[in-house]
């Protein structure tokens, strides 16, 4: 039971979907529940998917052009109940042929993880939009997408 594995499972979901492997990153979360930006209600990671296929621009070259960075990850072990918590930053940056190298949007992941089968797991996630810069490249923002994503940007 190591921070370290935590702090791989965080970056593994940056990853995936920089790499426009929206499926990967979903399936982390298969045994989580998710408070996410859009909605006040958890979901499960096939509700994660669909909003993230619907929502990410994927380009050409079959990547959002993005790179999600995770820093100042504060992670507590529980090893007698098999349990975990974290809090981290994220930071996204974003450069496209019409959008020069520049961040897009900042926030915070309050995670909890389980330990099972040897391994540990996300079992919840809630997801907090603090900035928003430019993201005309990265999300496809429909009219109720962008009154949800701002208003929990207030």
């Amino acid at each position: 039971m190591s921070a370290v594995d935590i702090t791989n499972l965080l970056n593994r979901y940056c990853e995936c979907i920089d790499l426009g492997d929206l499926v990967s990153a979903s399936l982390l979360f298969e045994h989580a529940k998710l408070k996410m930006i859009t909605s006040a209600e958890l979901r499960d990671h096939k509700a994660m998917l669909e909003l993230l296929q619907r929502a990410i621009i994927i380009y050409p070259d079959g990547t959002p052009r993005t790179r999600h960075v995770l820093s100042n990850p504060i992670i507590h072990i529980d090893e007698q109940r098999g349990t975990a918590t974290s809090r981290s930053y994220y930071t996204v940056f974003q450069a496209t042929e019409d959008i020069p190298l520049q961040v897009i949007a900042t926030g915070r992941y309050l995670d909890e993880f389980e330990y099972v089968d040897g391994r540990w797991r996300f079992s919840y996630r809630e997801s907090q939009a603090t900035m928003f810069g430019n993201i005309s490249g990265h999300i496809r923002l429909t009219e109720e997408l962008s009154s949800k994503l701002f208003a929990a940007n207030k």
